[in-house]
């Protein structure tokens, strides 16, 4: 009898270790299942911002604002605009340091209506853009063909290069096929810089363009789980990214109004325009800096930096350069004396940082 319930209660302990067991096996399960999922935005089964928008909107289950969502958007708007006051957008103008530039003389004005009836369809010879602009009779100003003006001169540019390459012969010549029949349909008479001096002049443009060039970007890789598209839109959204009009873009927008980005934040596009952005997965986003683009009074360096540190904390990332080596803070040092140069460089020959002409020429 006393052998029998030794027994039982034998067969009870094994009973209740066992258990134990497959709860915990359970239990660890369950951890590696949430670990291999990504990482989702705060009320995820709430409203999301969709990825391919140039701008974002915040809706309730009803698809209308929740009121404290909306009152706490109108708030950042208003401080938004405060630190980001609106600028009047600058055209493009022509320049002889990145356009050759050629002449149209008229016997008398024209008016803008003509000089629109007869603009070229496209401003691209090539890989190239170019500009024709009038002499406004009226102000003697330079300025794009208007309605409603009157033109008594015109001249044209083509830029001499870009990130596409030095402008070639076959590009000059376009230009000068599309600059002609502009001036015949006008009755102007154009004088035409030499195609063998243009060229030369742009091939040595294009070099000190490809000795001066300067992008940064680093990867932020997850260290544990994966992320979602909510997830890094929402962490992006708390250091001043908003959504850029590419999928799988953000951007931290420039002060001026019509100003390239200061920084993007990049990711597979693929994966922003799946059709459950929730349940796809992101292991890896890349912060960039285009260097010309944005004046080094902006800042825009210490900016990348910080950025790439708050998300790095805020996403429990790793930065790392393209090669898989993590990014010290040494190396961020040694980057930010050698731009030092470069924006010496760069003001030195009249194309500072930030310039229009710069913006041109590195594009």
């Amino acid at each position: 009898m006393i052998q029998w319930l030794l027994d039982i209660t034998l067969v009870q302990g094994l009973a209740t270790v066992g258990g134990v067991v497959l709860a915990g096996v359970a239990a660890q399960g369950l951890w590696r299942a949430r670990r291999a999922n990504p990482r989702q935005a705060d009320g995820a089964d709430g409203p999301r911002i969709e990825p391919s928008m140039g701008a974002a909107t915040t809706a309730g289950a009803s698809g209308t604002p929740s009121g404290a969502h909306a009152e706490a958007e109108a708030e950042a708007a208003a401080a938004l605009a405060e630190l980001r006051p609106a600028a009047p957008r600058k055209t493009a103008r022509l320049d002889p340091l990145i356009d050759a530039i050629a002449t149209l003389v008229l016997d008398a004005p024209i008016t803008g209506e003509l000089a629109l009836l007869h603009l070229p369809p496209s401003r691209r010879a090539g890989t190239k853009p170019f500009l024709i602009e009038g002499l406004n009779a009226d102000s003697g100003e330079w300025e794009l063909p208007a309605a409603g003006q009157r033109y008594g001169e015109f001249q044209a540019g083509v830029q001499m290069a870009n990130r596409s390459g030095a402008l070639n012969e076959i590009e000059y010549s376009e230009f000068v096929q599309k600059l002609q029949a502009f001036a015949e349909s006008v009755g102007a008479m154009v004088e035409l810089p030499d195609m063998l001096d243009v060229v030369a002049r742009a091939r040595e443009l294009d070099a000190f363009a490809n000795d001066h060039d300067a992008q940064l970007t680093l990867v932020l890789r997850a260290n544990g789980a994966a992320w979602s598209v909510g997830y890094i839109q929402q962490s992006a959204g708390r250091h001043g990214f908003v959504p850029g009009v590419l999928p799988g873009r953000l951007v931290m927008p420039g002060l001026e109004d019509g100003s390239p980005a200061v920084l993007v934040l990049g990711f597979d596009s693929q994966v922003a325009l799946s059709d459950d952005p929730g349940a796809a997965a992101v292991r890896e986003v890349q912060l960039s800096l285009d260097v010309p683009q944005t004046a080094e009074a902006a800042e825009p360096f210490p900016a990348w930096h910080e950025a790439a540190r708050l998300l790095a904390a805020d996403m429990d990332a790793l930065m790392i350069d393209a090669s898989g080596r993590p990014i010290t803070l040494h190396a961020f040092a040694a980057i930010g004396e050698d731009l030092g140069q470069l924006y010496r460089a760069l003001e030195s020959h009249d194309l500072a940082a930030g310039s229009a002409a710069a913006r041109r020429l590195f594009n």
